[in-house]
């Protein structure tokens, strides 16, 4: 999910804490503790989804080539010649 559409349908989730806290009758204290509950729960769940996409990701064509590139310019030498 792109960040726009993140902060897109935060916002109506946020909207919907509102309403549903006014239509209940809660104070403002009250609404405004559930909204930032709310938005801090929607902020963590994201990074939370983020990093876990981010982690299962195999290694692109150009990761494996960097690596490759690191490991022909090392100056380890083989286990056998030492």
């Amino acid at each position: 999910m792109s960040l726009p559409k993140f902060i897109l349908g935060m916002r109506f989730a946020l909207a919907i804490v509102v309403a549903l806290s006014w239509l209940g009758g809660a104070s403002l204290g009250t609404t405004l503790l559930r909204v930032v509950i709310c938005a801090v729960v929607i902020q963590v769940s994201y990074f939370a989804v983020v990093y876990a996409m981010i982690a299962r990701s195999e290694p692109t064509p150009a990761d494996r080539l960097r690596e490759a590139e690191r490991k022909k310019k090392s100056t380890d030498v083989p286990e056998g010649e030492k």
